[in-house]
């Protein structure tokens, strides 16, 4: 899981910046989301054992964002 927050008012540039970030490996599955005060947070589904390296979204430019990047790695355990 990958959240960013976008300085004020670049919400929507954020948001398109993430969607076009091209990995090197694809997921099996991933999600835009976005929030309050301009945050932008991306899900990605993976087939692999939790202690698998995996391709993450880069850090945006500094001028884009408020602060750094926050990322979370979350295993399923079902429903």
């Amino acid at each position: 899981m990958w959240e960013a927050r976008a300085v004020p008012g670049r919400g929507a540039e954020l948001l398109a910046w993430a969607r076009e970030q091209r990995l090197p490996a694809e997921p099996l599955r991933r999600e835009f989301l976005r929030a309050p005060q301009d945050r932008v947070l991306v899900i990605t589904w993976w087939d692999a054992e939790y202690d698998t390296e995996l391709p993450e979204l880069p850090e945006p430019d500094g001028e884009l964002v408020m602060r750094a990047v926050h990322r979370w790695r979350f295993e399923s355990v079902g429903e």
